[in-house]
């Protein structure tokens, strides 16, 4: 089968289109034939060795973690079975024609490859953090980067639960953040006091998608370090901030999020999706920022 491919640490160079070995499920795993893939920040930082430490791999390696497709091959009390059409997280890398999944749930019926492998990351990150945070009906929450995916999500999962929602992004998504629900608010120097102007009263907590050194304002605004949550800025451990990563990855985890765009309205924004052969073009295209929406890998 083709995959994407790295043998070293590197730049977009590294990844090479390979023939590899179709995987075969073992016990509790599924085959799937990839249909789509997610293109993730993490996947570029680990290609790049700078996860090495605490995301060591194998040589060679294929990344993604986003994976979304048709079961091809069943192991041993999988649950599911050829033909099943389901997506969730990939075991063996989902850059590739085929790709092995214990945690996967059944893709709902009406929902796009596009759409289903884009709700993972951006869906678990979010209903996590949005947890942590202890938000409540009548709050108002502060999202900064709302117009990317993870923000995106968490700012209309907000909206929903009653939250008086301000996000930041670039002038191209305020229309977008202000048709969901949102205060939208420019981004960059003299984003405190556009954040006063839109809410005079009290923010009541923080979410930091964009890591873009917006941590000391926050608790500025906030008038304290609590209920402050980035999953971008390393900068939190000197401010005694909270630095959330990793989670649940469970299929019920998997239906709840699929459940938040089936039956409460969430959408997905979509950037440029890119085959196979051309993933070194996605991961630079999510390495520079602002690819207005989720990129994917479109197989098979």
């Amino acid at each position: 089968m083709r995959a994407i491919t790295f043998a070293e640490y590197g730049g977009p160079d590294v990844l090479k289109l390979s023939e590899v070995p179709v995987p075969e499920p073992g016990p509790g795993q599924v085959r799937l034939a990839v249909r789509a893939a997610g293109i993730n920040p993490i996947d570029w930082k680990i290609r790049g060795g700078g996860m090495a430490q605490n995301f060591p791999v194998d040589f060679p390696h294929t990344p993604g973690l986003e994976v979304a497709g048709v079961v091809d091959a069943v192991g041993e009390g999988a649950g599911l079975s050829v033909g099943d059409e389901v997506f969730g997280w990939s075991e063996t890398g989902a850059y590739a024609e085929y790709a092995l999944g214990k945690t996967l749930a059944p893709k709902p019926t009406g929902l796009s490859w596009a759409d289903a492998v884009a709700l993972p990351v951006a869906g678990e990150t979010s209903l996590r953090v949005l947890n942590l945070l202890e938000i409540r009906e009548g709050e108002t929450l502060l999202i900064h980067g709302a117009s990317g995916t993870v923000g995106r999500f968490a700012a209309q999962v907000a909206v929903a639960k009653g939250l008086t929602v301000i996000g930041t992004g670039g002038s191209r998504s305020l229309d977008d953040l202000k048709s969901l629900g949102v205060i939208p608010v420019l981004y960059g120097d003299g984003w405190p006091e556009r954040v006063r102007e839109a809410a005079p009263g009290s923010v009541d907590a923080v979410f930091d998608t964009s890591g873009h050194g917006v941590l000391p304002g926050s608790v500025e605004l906030r008038g304290s370090q609590d209920r402050i949550i980035t999953i971008a800025d390393a900068a939190a451990f000197e401010l005694g901030l909270t630095f959330s990563s990793g989670g649940e990855q469970s299929r019920e985890v998997l239906e709840g999020i699929a459940g938040w765009v089936t039956d409460r309205g969430v959408t997905i924004a979509h950037g440029k999706s890119y085959p196979l052969a051309d993933a070194a073009a996605a991961q630079t295209e999510s390495e520079g920022g602002h690819p207005g929406g989720k990129l994917t890998l479109t197989i098979g």
